[in-house]
């Protein structure tokens, strides 16, 4: 029997109706998976970042299988695998001869190109379909963008409210407010009931993927050891559900507050699942919304949930599509200083920054305000290279796929765009890592001590950047208090905080 379609499907379309398999036909069509090595090394990815990836696509398969459909499965062991998309794609179409070879959009212009590239010169038809698995498509967004003096995400935000229905009363936002952002800013303490959080011991499957991914990526970022990714569909369910009943209900209060040994706070660790395929954002949004409507999770913490999904997240991508594949090389702040060394290590002195890097190597995660306000805070005010630390992001972080990653880093964290979509840089002194955090407490560096030895050096960095950039943002609402300030201040403690962070700035690597 001929085969019609050969389907691929990448590592993060592990979804039962990615666009790729509708009209498909169990009979006739076959599905492509594998396991590349182009793809585990692009970057030094995160051993548990590899190691979930895998284990997903492994079950992913299995599910498939069960369901009916053909699979062929490339492991990364096999002796004939090419590693590469491209030469997989080769190989199949050459054993197997199919009239069309499908596709839904891979999520990253870099894997565009090349599966673009290798359908150029096939002799096969090859389509590429669009992930329908986003609310708002290429098209819907650029149409929004078009014209409009900025792009701010909370008009985008309004807009999928209406379209989707979600948390909506009639034409009006429910409660009468779009954004409870300003009630989701409280600070965390020890004393507070933190649910344990659900983890997933390894089956048969995971545990043989965590013997490859600790034989083949030895010298990878981060550790193995405590694997508790849900790598099922099933699980990623029950992870949903964990996160619904047990934590949903003080996310929003505690959302932007930090805690050395709670990790997790209230969050809901979804992103993973989310952005791989194993669970459906929308659905997502209406299980939180019927938490609220059942009276067991507040309005402050369900919207502030889901406007990170139906707002931040498809704003993101809109904007990462639409700047185009040179996006992640923007560096309009002309930062160059390499990253230190004791971002793949932990080794440093300032307790934010080991904090906040230990929990990465150890978890391959950290939630969003750790990543703006304190490593990437930090990239910031100490002038490091854009391109150096979006890769590093991009390497360590469970959740990181280029398309929701790039913009984060290169726009928000690192204001590396200019502004295309963020109002302001998010630069800071120490003194708001010590509000929302206990990381300040026994620290080398003393927050209260602005310059001179032992001063933390966010204090003075966050005055050297935005001396260093005055010109850029001196006329920026959000920002000309400070210079303000920095006016009003007399000119030798002005000379001690420039001269306290060039010091720092010298010896980055022993910071």
């Amino acid at each position: 029997m001929s085969i019609r379609n050969l389907i691929l499907i990448l590592g993060d379309q592990l979804t039962p109706d990615i666009s790729s398999l509708k009209n498909a036909d169990k009979d006739r069509d076959v599905i492509l998976m594998c396991e590349v090595g182009d793809e585990a090394c692009y970057v030094p990815h995160h051993k548990k970042k590899i190691a979930f990836l895998f284990s997903a696509m492994r079950h992913f398969a299995e599910e498939l299988k069960d369901a009916g459909w053909t699979v062929r499965y490339v492991k990364l062991t096999d002796d004939s695998n090419s590693n590469s998309f491209s030469g997989e794609l080769t190989r199949a179409t050459k054993e197997l001869s199919p009239e069309k070879v499908v596709v839904t959009e891979p999520g990253e212009w870099r894997v565009l190109k090349s599966l673009r590239g290798w359908g150029a010169q096939a002799d096969y038809a090859f389509e590429i379909r669009p992930d329908d698995r986003f609310l708002c498509t290429h098209d819907e967004f650029e149409n929004w963008a078009t014209n409009r003096k900025t792009l701010r995400m909370e008009h985008f935000y309004r807009e999928m409210r209406v379209r989707t229905g979600l948390l909506m009363e009639g034409d009006d936002p429910a409660g009468g407010k779009w954004n409870y952002d300003s009630e989701n800013r409280k600070p965390a303490s020890d004393d507070l009931f933190i649910p344990k959080r659900i983890k997933f011991k390894p089956d048969d499957i995971t545990k043989d993927v965590l013997e490859l991914v600790e034989e083949r990526f030895p010298d990878s970022f981060g550790k193995l050891e405590n694997f508790w990714f849900a790598c099922t569909r099933a699980d990623a369910e029950k992870a949903l559900d964990h996160f619904i009943e047990d934590a949903l209900h003080d996310f929003g209060d505690y959302q932007d507050a930090m805690l050395e040994a709670h990790k997790f706070l209230y969050h809901s660790l979804l992103s993973t699942y989310i952005n791989s395929g194993l669970l459906d954002p929308f659905e997502v949004c209406k299980r939180a919304e019927r938490a609220y409507l059942d009276g067991k999770a507040p309005l402050n913490a369900v919207e502030g949930f889901i406007r990170q999904i139906i707002g931040w997240r498809e704003f993101i991508r809109g904007i990462y599509w639409m700047q185009g594949e040179h996006y992640v090389q923007r560096n309009e702040l002309d930062a160059h200083r390499p990253l230190p060394a004791y971002f793949w290590t932990g080794d440093t002195q300032m307790a934010c920054m080991k904090a906040v890097i230990t929990q990465t190597i150890d978890e391959a995660y950290a939630h969003h305000i750790q990543r703006l306000m304190v490593t990437g805070n930090f990239a910031l005010i100490a002038g490091l290279s854009p391109h150096e630390v979006h890769e590093w992001y991009l390497a360590v972080y469970a959740d990181a796929f280029e398309w929701v990653e790039a913009p984060n880093v290169i726009g928000m964290s690192l204001f590396a765009d200019g502004g295309v979509f963020a109002s302001k840089p998010y630069a800071s002194s120490g003194s708001y890592i010590h509000k929302m955090s206990d990381y300040c407490e026994n620290c080398q560096y003393s927050v209260s001590k602005k310059t001179g030895e032992n001063a933390c050096p966010f204090n003075s960095l966050y005055w050297h950047f935005l001396i260093r950039n005055k010109e850029r943002f001196s006329r920026n609402g959000r920002v000309n208090r400070a210079y303000a300030t920095w006016d009003r201040m007399d000119a030798d403690k002005r000379s001690e905080y420039l001269k306290t962070a060039e010091h720092y700035l010298d010896s980055i690597e022993t910071l």
